[in-house]
């Protein structure tokens, strides 16, 4: 039996510690007058194919990406977010790159705002089985950027190794 279910499914071990010795007495009752909660397990098909999200599709995983690193430079969205999908050397230069977009909008008197952006389809060139590059273009009202990403497979899920915003 999974861990994680054990108190659910272990109810009465739960409400005797909260219920009074009446209290038990009279759920005791109660009890026995439905029947135990039983447990089902069941062999998984080999044939099932687990639906994979941004895991499995590298062409999603880097359009969302672009989409939040432009939303973590205009300071909409924070760093940590992305911190699971981008390797250490990214995360220090979106550090750097945040704490200077911060100070330009201090000295400018700009407010944050989240920025209307429509992201383009993204043009994804594998370089092998474990290493694909990117390039997604985020168009916003007065002008349009490019993101290049790469990509590399990292404990059966995508990292993002360099990322560039141009």
């Amino acid at each position: 039996m999974n861990a994680l279910l054990t108190p659910v499914l272990d109810r009465d071990a739960v409400r005797s510690d909260y219920l009074h010795t009446d209290d038990l007495r009279s759920h005791d009752r109660h009890r026995h007058d439905r029947p135990p909660l039983s447990v089902v397990q069941q062999d998984p098909d080999p044939d099932l194919r687990l639906v994979g999200g941004l895991d499995d599709d590298p062409g999603l995983l880097s359009a969302k990406l672009a989409l939040c690193v432009i939303e973590i430079l205009a300071g909409a969205r924070p760093l940590d977010q992305l911190g699971r999908w981008v390797s250490d050397s990214v995360f220090v230069q979106l550090l750097r790159r945040t704490v200077i977009a911060s100070r330009s909008r201090e000295a400018t008197g700009d407010d944050i705002r989240r920025p209307r952006v429509r992201v383009g389809q993204p043009m994804v060139n594998r370089r092998g089985e474990s290493i694909v590059d990117a390039v997604v273009m985020i168009h916003q009202p007065t002008r349009s950027r490019a993101v290049a990403l790469r990509l590399e497979r990292h404990r059966k899920r995508w990292r993002a190794t360099a990322i560039s915003v141009l």
